[in-house]
C-alpha cells in the first residue's frame, strides 16, 4: 500500500512539472499583477475619494439652497402671519368701515410698505363691510385691471353698508402714501361674508391658510392667510402671500444643469417648483378650478412622483437628510427639508434634487483619464518585466542544473557564474557549501545508499508517552436553541469573543486547548510542558473563566444579546498522550479513561444544576485550596466503580500552597 501511495505521489509531481512554466513568465506575471494592483487601486481609490468629495460638496450646496429656500418661505408667511396678527389687535381694525377709517388706511399702508411680498391685506365684517390695500407697484397687473393712475404704488378698495346696499370706493396712493385719487366702483357686487378664506377662519376659529389659487388680479400663485378676531370672532384679518418660483430665490442650477427645487404644503401639494414650465402648468390647473395632480406635473418633470411619495410618506425622510431614488432607470439624489411656519398646522417641506451622475461627472472623467495613465505605466511595466525576469532566469536555470546533479551525486565543477542579484548569489554560495557538505558525506556512505534513503522520504515519527494529566472540557446549556433563535453571523460573533476570553484564561493558567467542539472544548494541563501544579492550575483557570463569562453575560445581558451558561468537567489522572493518526494527517492530543472522566463529569452538571463538577482525585490532591462542595458517588457510564463528586466554587481563603509531586 505504501508503494502505492508514493508511485501515486510520484506520478503527481511529474504531471505538475509537465505544467510548470518557465520563472520569466512568472516573474513578468508577478510584476504586472504588482503594478495592476497597485495603480488600479490608487486610481479607484482617487475615484471614490473624488467621488465622495464630489457628493459631500453637491449635499453641502443642497442643503445651503435648501435653507435659503425654506428661510425665505418662512419670511414670507411669517409676514402674512405678522400682518394679521397685528390686525386682530389693532382696535381701530375690529370697527366696520366707514368707523376709523383713516387709522385702517394708514395701518394697511405700512404693511404694504414694510413687506414686498404680501399682495394684499384685508379686513371683512360680519355686515358685509370690507377694506382692502393692495401693492400695485409689486404687481403691476393690479394697474391694468383697475386702471390706475401712472404713479399709483399703493390702492384701498372700501366697501361700506349703507340703507342695506353696498358701496364701494377706491383710492389710491404714490409711494410716499399721498392720495393721487379715488372713485366710485358701482358694479362691485363682492361680498367677503362668501369668501373661502372668511368662511374657513370662522369655521376653524384660528389662523388658516387657503390656497394655492390663482389670483384673478394679478394672475400670480396666491395663498391666503386669515385669522378671526373681534368680538365673537366675526371679523376676519387676511392676507394674501405670493409663491414665487423656487428659481426666483435660490439659483439651483449651481448645483447642476438638471437640479431641481420644489416646495409642497403640509397636504404634500406641489407649490412652488424651479422650473417656469412647471409653475406655469401649476397655474393653468388652477385656473381651470382643478387640482395640480402629480401625473400630469410628471409630464414636465419626471421626478416630482417620487419626490411626492417621498414627501407624502407616513414615515418620511427626515429633514436635512439625503435620499437616492430612481427616476426612469437614472438615480437622483435629494435632500429634503420641513419647517413649520406661521403657526400653522403641519409642515411645508422643501426639496432639493439632482441626477447622481451629473453630480459626479468630472470625476468620471477624471476616473477615466487615469485609467489611461495607468494603462501605459502597465505596458512599461510589463517590457521592464520581461527584461528583468530574463535576466534572473538565466542565473536560475544554472542553479538548476548544478541541484540536479547534485541529487544524482555527481560532482565536478561548479557552472554558476557570478549574477548581479545578491540572493541569487547567496544562494549560489549555499548550493557551493550543499555541495560541499554531500561531496564529504558521499565519501564516507555508498552512494547507492544515500539515493536510496533519499528515494524513500521517510520521516521520524515521535511516539506516545503514558504520563499524569489534568482535563478539562466545557459545554454552553442549550446553546443549540441559541443558534436557532439568532443568525448564523450573530452565533460566530457570540462564540468567537466567547473562545478569545477562554482562551487567554487557559493560556495564563499553563494549559493547552486540544479541540474546540463546537461550543465546547477540552484542554489540559501537564502536556505537552510539565507543570507540577497542573492539578491547581486546573481549578483556578476553571474559576476564572466562570468569573470572566459571568462579567460577559452581564454585558450581553445588557445588550440584548444571549446569555451563556456555561458548565465545567474537570478530572486528573493517567493518559497516553502523543501524537496520533495517519501518516498524512496526525494529531496531538490524549487517550484514555481520564478524558472520558472529565468528559462525563461536564454532563453531569445538567443533573445537578451545578457549574463546575471536579472529582474526587482533584479533590485529594487539592482540597485545601479550594472550597469543594460534596455532591455525591455516582457511577460514570463506561467506567467500573462509583466516582465522587465535588462542585468547585471558590478559592478557599490564605489557602497553603501545595505542590503535586511528580509522579
Amino acid at each position: 500500500m505504501k508503494r502505492h501511495a508514493m508511485q501515486a505521489r510520484s506520478e503527481k509531481k511529474d504531471t505538475l512539472s509537465e505544467w510548470a512554466l518557465p520563472l520569466r513568465l512568472h516573474l513578468s506575471v508577478i510584476i504586472m499583477g504588482l503594478l495592476a494592483c497597485t495603480s488600479l487601486p490608487l486610481v479607484w481609490m482617487g475615484y471614490e475619494q473624488g467621488k465622495f468629495t464630489a457628493l459631500s460638496t453637491g449635499e453641502a450646496e443642497m442643503r445651503q439652497l435648501g435653507l435659503r429656500a425654506i428661510e425665505d418661505y418662512t419670511q414670507v408667511f411669517n409676514s402674512g402671519n405678522a400682518a394679521i396678527g397685528t390686525g386682530s389687535v389693532v382696535p381701530e381694525m375690529l370697527t366696520a368701515p366707514p368707523e376709523d377709517l383713516k387709522a385702517k388706511q394708514d395701518f394697511l399702508l405700512k404693511i404694504l410698505q414694510s413687506s414686498f411680498r404680501i399682495d394684499g391685506v384685508y379686513a371683512a365684517y360680519p355686515d358685509g363691510s370690507f377694506v382692502q390695500a393692495v401693492n400695485v407697484a409689486a404687481n403691476p397687473e393690479w394697474r391694468n385691471d383697475l386702471d390706475t393712475p401712472k404713479e399709483t404704488a399703493f390702492a384701498i378698495r372700501v366697501i361700506t353698508k349703507i340703507d342695506g346696499g353696498s358701496n364701494t370706493t377706491w383710492t389710491f396712493y404714490d409711494r410716499d402714501t399721498r392720495p393721487i385719487s379715488s372713485h366710485a366702483d358701482r358694479d362691485d357686487i363682492f361680498d367677503p361674508r362668501y369668501r373661502p378664506w372668511y368662511l374657513a377662519a370662522l369655521g376653524e376659529g384660528k389662523t388658516v391658510s387657503v390656497g394655492p389659487y390663482v389670483s384673478a388680479s394679478t394672475r400670480l400663485l396666491t395663498m391666503t392667510l386669515a385669522t378671526p378676531a373681534g368680538e365673537g370672532d366675526r371679523v376676519v384679518i387676511a392676507a394674501d402671500v405670493l409663491l414665487l418660483t423656487l428659481g426666483e430665490i435660490v439659483d439651483v442650477s449651481a448645483l447642476s444643469k438638471r437640479a431641481l427645487g420644489y416646495v409642497f404644503d403640509p397636504r404634500g401639494r406641489l407649490i412652488a417648483h424651479s422650473d417656469k414650465d412647471v409653475m406655469n402648468e401649476i397655474r393653468s390647473e388652477l385656473r381651470r378650478g382643478q387640482e395640480p395632480s402629480v401625473t400630469t406635473l410628471a409630464q414636465a418633470d419626471p421626478a416630482i412622483p417620487p419626490i411626492a411619495k417621498l414627501v407624502a410618506s407616513a414615515n418620511g425622510v427626515g429633514t436635512g437628510e439625503v435620499v437616492h431614488f430612481p427616476v426612469h432607470g437614472r438615480e437622483y439624489l435629494a435632500q429634503i427639508f420641513r419647517q413649520e411656519v406661521a403657526g400653522l398646522a403641519g409642515k411645508y417641506s422643501v426639496v432639493i434634487a439632482a441626477p447622481l451622475d451629473e453630480l459626479v461627472a468630472p470625476v468620471e472623467r477624471r476616473l477615466k483619464r487615469n485609467l489611461a495613465i495607468a494603462v501605459v505605466f502597465l505596458a512599461g511595466g510589463v517590457l521592464a518585466a520581461l527584461i528583468i525576469s530574463r535576466l534572473i532566469s538565466r542565473s536560475l536555470y544554472a542553479l538548476a542544473e548544478e541541484a540536479r546533479h547534485m541529487g544524482k551525486l555527481e560532482f565536478g565543477e561548479s557552472r554558476v557564474t557570478h549574477s548581479f542579484i545578491s540572493e541569487v548569489n547567496a544562494l549560489a554560495k549555499a548550493q557551493s557549501s550543499a555541495r560541499n557538505a554531500i561531496r564529504t558525506f558521499s565519501l564516507y556512505v555508498p552512494r547507492e545508499l544515500v539515493r536510496r534513503i533519499v528515494a524513500a522520504g521517510q520521516a521520524v515519527v515521535g511516539a506516545a508517552v503514558r504520563q499524569e494529566i489534568t482535563v478539562l472540557f466545557t459545554d454552553i446549556r442549550d446553546f443549540t436553541t441559541i443558534a436557532e433563535q439568532r443568525s448564523p453571523e450573530e452565533v460566530v460573533a457570540l462564540l468567537s469573543s466567547y473562545f478569545e476570553a477562554l482562551n487567554d484564561i487557559i493560556e495564563r493558567h499553563g494549559g493547552t486547548i486540544v479541540q474546540y467542539m463546537g461550543d465546547g472544548l477540552f484542554a489540559m494541563w501537564n502536556a505537552p510542558l510539565p507543570d507540577d501544579r497542573h492539578v491547581e492550575n486546573a481549578c483556578r483557570c476553571a474559576l476564572a473563566m466562570k468569573a470572566a463569562i459571568d462579567v460577559m453575560n452581564a454585558a450581553n445581558e445588557a445588550a440584548g444579546r444571549s446569555i451563556l451558561f456555561t458548565r465545567f468537567g474537570l478530572h486528573t489522572g493517567p493518559a497516553v498522550v502523543g501524537s496520533f493518526g495517519a501518516e498524512t494527517r496526525r494529531q496531538y492530543t490524549a487517550i484514555g479513561d481520564t478524558v472520558n472522566v472529565a468528559s462525563r463529569l461536564e454532563g453531569l452538571n445538567r443533573q445537578y444544576g451545578t457549574s463546575i463538577l471536579v472529582s474526587g482525585e482533584v479533590r485529594c490532591l487539592v482540597g485545601e485550596m479550594f472550597e469543594l462542595a460534596p455532591i455525591g458517588t455516582v457511577s460514570v457510564k463506561g467506567r467500573t466503580g462509583e466516582t465522587e463528586l465535588f462542585e468547585l466554587r471558590a478559592c478557599a481563603t490564605e489557602a497553603p500552597t501545595a505542590r503535586i509531586p511528580s509522579p
